[in-house]
């Protein structure tokens, strides 16, 4: 199963923040925390690695659209979906200018929230400002780059930056190396699974503690996957 996405709610009818994480948590692909004002979101997504946040309008300590531009501010770049009661193109512009992705207007159906969240996370993921977490590691694939808990920078090569990429999104799953070969290097057929081998060992010698026991890129029966 692929490594779930980490949604952020936020809305102060607590019906509807309840009614939304209960139903966003049915599915395996999210996990889901709420706040129910801007001051609760902003801290949220300072402090804890959230993949998309869900921003109403009408919060009571702060208009919506202004916590988003305050979370943008601090570096949030994930991508934000708007609430709104208000459907005007005053209002979308607005939204959309403060850094929000996307406006959703309430009344909603549940289905078109969920195909906008899976849209915009799906975009993000190939975007630049993609930022996952490996082990100890904030992998940034756009930069190449896994920032260590004290600040320490790995610097990776392309193809041990689409190895890992690729890896993370199988989630627990091993990839076979045939499967990883194809992903990243496509069908050459001068590139052996040696090549493959070779590469893996390289990075376990950048991201492993102990590289001769490896606990967070580890080899399985045909193949390899990533460790939490």
């Amino acid at each position: 199963m692929p490594n779930p996405h980490r949604l952020l709610i936020c809305d102060d009818d607590a019906t509807l923040r309840e009614t939304l994480t209960e139903q966003l948590d049915l599915y395996d692909e999210f996990v889901v925390v709420s706040e129910g004002d801007a001051a609760g979101a902003i801290n949220r997504v300072a402090e804890d690695r959230i993949d998309l946040a869900v921003m109403d309008v009408g919060l009571p300590d702060l208009d919506g659209r202004e916590a988003v531009r305050v979370m943008r501010r601090n570096g949030y770049r994930g991508p934000v979906v708007m609430l709104t009661a208000q459907d005007s193109e005053e209002d979308t512009v607005e939204g959309l200018e403060a850094g929000a992705n996307d406006y959703v207007t309430k009344p909603f159906k549940f289905a078109v929230l969920l195909a906008r969240i899976r849209a915009h996370l799906r975009q993000h993921e190939a975007s630049e400002d993609a930022i996952f977490q490996i082990g100890p590691y904030t992998f940034r694939p756009g930069a190449k780059l896994l920032v260590g808990e004290r600040g320490s920078k790995l610097k990776l090569t392309e193809k041990e930056t689409a190895i890992l990429r690729f890896l993370y999104r199988a989630g627990r799953e091993v990839v076979g190396r045939d499967t990883l070969l194809a992903e990243v290097w496509g069908y050459n057929a001068h590139v052996t699974t040696h090549t493959l081998e070779t590469h893996i060992y390289r990075l376990r010698q950048k991201i492993e503690p102990n590289p001769a026991t490896a606990a967070i890129l580890v080899t399985e029966a045909g193949g390899y996957k990533l460790l939490p």
